[in-house]
């Protein structure tokens, strides 16, 4: 059983930055890509960022550069490193895990294992 397990989230100010974390466990983690998603009050969950353990990133076009997702392979962890926040990228954000291939990335519904999500919350 995949288990996920967020932490990182808190209050910053616009221009700053912040960076989450997601820990795997339960399964091989080389075997499966981790993505975040995020869920702002009264919207649909979006795609933010994922990758996989050969390297593969990929991004929403909304991040412009400002985010980073690697994996630290010895630790079973995914980083999301968030810089120059935006009091829009205010959300839950979301870590998800699946055996799964890009072109099924972007939508929530196709993500197996889901963490229990974190709040980022970008004052202006």
């Amino acid at each position: 059983q995949v288990q996920l397990v967020e932490s990182g989230g808190g209050l910053v100010q616009a221009g700053g930055s912040l960076r989450l974390s997601c820990v795997f466990s339960g399964r091989t983690f080389s075997s499966y890509a981790v993505g975040w998603f995020r869920q702002a009050p009264g919207k649909e969950r979006e795609f933010v960022a994922a990758g996989w353990s050969g390297g593969r990133t990929y991004y929403a076009q909304f991040v412009q550069s400002r985010f980073t997702i690697f994996r630290e392979n010895a630790k079973n962890t995914v980083v999301l490193q968030m810089d120059r926040l935006k009091p829009e990228d205010t959300a839950v954000y979301y870590c998800a895990a699946d055996v799964l291939s890009p072109p099924g990335m972007y939508g929530s519904g196709t993500w197996a294992h889901w963490g229990q999500g974190t709040q980022v919350t970008v004052s202006s």
